[in-house]
């Protein structure tokens, strides 16, 4: 309840969730000393792959004994997912003081809240001041509050695709200028590009940043790898090659972000990560809500022996790795989907293919989500589409045959209602 208080008034110190400039968290981040300018971070931008790539780099780091700070957003149950210090979630005790802190030293100032619980992380990361620290920024990395340091160890740069094209203007909503605005402002340490979904993105990556004097690492160029058969694949850099078992986490596309994540590591002289620590890492790590198999709860109890699948895609680049994951599988899909708004809902669904049925659902306590009515009309020409109020009367609704498999897609903010139910 202390925490929720908190969160509440932190909540109304701006009329607006989003306001991209940086000057407000410039400025509260002066009064508590600059704390961003004191640690060593790995930045992850990009559009999809930050939350996996952020996993596999946190499970390397965990098996070289070398402690993480990280924060990443949104969180998918509770608000703490977003602050972990020292390879740790914080207590809501520890969260509220922080936030406390923070509100006190603001002292009322314009603030958004994702400002207020940037500028919190930052000063947490003060207790532990010797860990290595990953920090994830989205949306539009040029105004985005995490991009505030004058210095970092390096930059991953994730798949970029389309997605939140409502905060660009109308007449320049473009892959163009979404990857320059998440690329254009990166620092000049390293620059790790990973996989993208066409050359084109990529050529336009190499573009945006060719005046930026990092040094620059691509996949495909400087880094690569093969899947084999026998369920491992084979990575290559200038160091040499290593084989690995698949990772836990489903999909093709994990092996992108695992090989990211892997040169990454390898090309910071002062991480130690020796070839057992790659090994062993990639297999343990996790990812909620990412392709993840629910294996027990109360709504996997509904669908009985049948596969149950969670997956918080919500925008093209995403559905397109769902769908290329579900090709794999030779079974019957069925897919809940609910969605938020602002999304390109006809071009996320296109993506699907061979889809058995097709379930559309409110996101409850999202007032910026879709009505899953009017998804469904958005979705008519997709065959066999019915819409039920919640994920427990979709599930219900669903005459699941046996080996049929189940999917709910289409949100974070569901995902979360999901694991919540569950």
């Amino acid at each position: 309840m202390k925490l929720q208080k908190i969160v509440n008034r932190l909540q109304k110190l701006h009329p607006k969730e989003i306001d991209l400039s940086l000057d407000r968290i410039k400025n509260l981040c002066k009064k508590l000393g600059n704390p961003q300018d004191k640690i060593n971070c790995i930045q992850v931008c990009g559009t999809n792959g930050k939350g996996s790539t952020i996993s596999f780099l946190r499970s390397m780091l965990k098996e070289a004994n070398i402690k993480c700070n990280i924060y990443t957003s949104p969180h998918i149950k509770r608000i703490n997912e977003r602050f972990i210090y020292n390879d740790e979630m914080i207590t809501d005790n520890d969260l509220s003081n922080l936030l406390n802190e923070i509100e006190q030293i603001n002292d009322g100032q314009p603030l958004t809240f994702f400002e207020a619980l940037t500028a919190a992380f930052f000063y947490g990361c003060k207790k532990y001041k010797e860990n290595l620290v990953i920090a994830e920024f989205g949306l539009f990395g040029r105004g985005d509050a995490v991009n505030i340091l004058k210095k970092n160890l390096c930059n991953i740069v994730t798949s970029c695709s389309e997605d939140h094209l409502d905060w660009l203007p109308k007449n320049d909503r473009t892959i163009e200028r979404i990857i320059f605005e998440k690329t254009s402002s990166l620092l000049n340490s390293n620059i790790i590009v990973a996989k993208q979904n066409s050359e084109k993105i990529t050529e336009c990556i190499k573009k945006n940043i060719s005046n930026n004097n990092a040094n620059k690492y691509y996949f495909n160029e400087n880094y690569n790898f093969v899947s084999k058969e026998n369920n491992f694949f084979y990575y290559e850099d200038k160091y040499g090659g290593l084989k690995i078992p698949r990772p836990n986490l489903n999909g093709q596309f994990q092996l992108e972000n695992a090989s990211t994540a892997i040169a990454t590591l390898r090309i910071l002289d002062d991480i130690k990560i020796e070839d057992h620590h790659i090994i062993n890492g990639i297999q343990k790590a996790s990812n909620t809500a990412r392709l993840e198999e629910i294996k027990s709860g109360k709504l996997k109890d509904l669908v009985n022996n049948n596969t149950l699948i969670l997956d918080s895609s919500h925008n093209p680049g995403g559905a397109k790795v769902l769908n290329d994951y579900l090709q794999t599988l030779d079974c019957n899909k069925h897919i809940i989907i609910g969605m938020m708004a602002n999304k390109d809902h006809e071009k996320y669904i296109s993506y699907f293919k061979d889809i058995s049925s097709l379930t559309t659902v409110d996101i409850p306590n999202q007032p910026n989500s879709i009505s899953g009515k009017i998804l469904k009309e958005k979705f008519k020409k997709t065959n066999n589409v019915q819409y039920k109020e919640s994920i427990e009367q979709a599930i219900k609704s669903i005459p699941l045959k046996k080996n049929d498999i189940l999917i709910i897609t289409g949100s974070l903010y569901l995902s979360g209602e999901f694991l919540n139910l569950n």
